[in-house]
């Protein structure tokens, strides 16, 4: 029999257990029993002289393009991965005491479950798992990030039956078919929002002369961005520089416009989807037909996004409930069940604390 550890026991009944999507774009943090408590943007702004943070989360996003010569804004991740080791350190620092503050009462160092991209190296993995518990936490495990929206989608992935996950984020897209707790078949590409949000900063640079900033690209993605035809097309004021003036201009463009600004994206997702669904056994093709192929991420916010896939798949294809806060959330669920769910954990470290 197992020695009961009284101090363990106490330590796991008020420590807090916290799931976390560390996205290229935004970073989200669940708290078991209270839900997602962080959702800000990826950014952070740090004096170039002294290396000190000056602003972190969406302070540091609205002085993006803004910033003097001695502070640069930066975001530590690219395609779903650590490039700055320190700055990832130091916003999770951030974030996990931002977690701590709102306790009523002093609490020990959290357990820590982290989404990741599932084709990253096992350099990449150690990335991830140094910067948290540098960061303060506890215990860091690591969980592949169509896994983790699959939970957080409520998918289910432990039956028998297929099921499917496209999770499309800003660096990359996860795409998963699932059955019996295990992968089926899967793809990893670094085609998401980020890309998105350049095609369209090349369309209106090719076509317009005029030349805007990736803020401004990831709100005309959101307004008027699309991947099928609305039933009602839609314009939008969009205002920068002209390249060949150097003047200020604004030009209105339209969602058909934007759509063909992303159409290459759109199909590269398409495709890599077409793909996975190539490996998997016509049993699980029979599955998915009923249950149909679900979007989660903040990509599959993107409109029509799921008409799209519907009419190239022949598979109905649809959005998860809050798609943005999937990878978290699913995340953040692994101690609710572990010692069923710790199944999922990947790289460094599986046991309990």
């Amino acid at each position: 029999m197992a020695y009961f550890n009284p101090i363990n026991w106490l330590l796991g009944l008020f420590s807090l257990d916290i799931g976390i999507d560390l996205g290229t774009a935004n970073t989200l943090v669940y708290v078991q029993g209270k839900g997602i408590v962080i959702n800000e943007p990826s950014w952070v702004t740090i004096d170039k002289r002294s290396r000190r943070p000056l602003a972190i989360g969406m302070a540091a996003k609205e002085m993006v393009g803004r910033t003097p010569k001695n502070v640069i804004a930066v975001r530590p991740l690219r395609d779903g991965v650590i490039s700055e080791f320190d700055i990832t350190q130091i916003m999770l620092e951030y974030f996990i005491g931002r977690v701590h503050e709102q306790s009523v009462v002093p609490l020990p160092k959290p357990r820590v479950v982290i989404g990741i991209p599932a084709g990253v190296t096992e350099v990449e993995k150690r990335a991830v798992y140094d910067a948290a518990m540098a960061a303060g936490a506890r215990q860091a495990l690591l969980l592949e990030e169509p896994i983790a929206a699959a939970l957080g989608a409520g998918l289910p992935i432990s039956d028998v039956r297929g099921s499917m996950v496209v999770d499309i984020g800003g660096g990359t897209t996860e795409v998963a078919v699932m059955s019996m707790s295990g992968v089926v078949a899967s793809r990893s590409l670094r085609v998401a929002g980020d890309e998105m949000d350049q095609d369209i900063i090349q369309y209106l640079r090719n076509k317009y002369n005029l030349l805007i900033g990736h803020g401004i690209a990831e709100r005309i993605k959101m307004t008027i961005g699309s991947a099928y035809p609305l039933e009602k097309e839609k314009t939008m004021e969009v205002r920068g520089r002209n390249l060949v003036t150097g003047l200020p201009e604004t030009v209105e463009i339209s969602s058909v416009e934007i759509r063909e600004a992303l159409a290459h994206s759109v199909q590269v997702i398409v495709d890599t989807v077409r793909d996975a669904l190539d490996e998997i056994p016509p049993e699980i093709i029979d599955d998915l037909m009923d249950l149909g192929v679900c979007l989660a991420g903040g990509g599959a916010l993107l409109q029509g996004l799921d008409h799209r896939l519907t009419d190239d798949l022949r598979l109905r294809t649809w959005v998860a409930e809050d798609p943005l806060t999937c990878v978290a959330r699913g995340a953040g669920m692994i101690y609710d069940d572990f010692e069923n769910l710790s199944r999922y954990l990947v790289g460094l470290e599986r046991r309990s604390a």
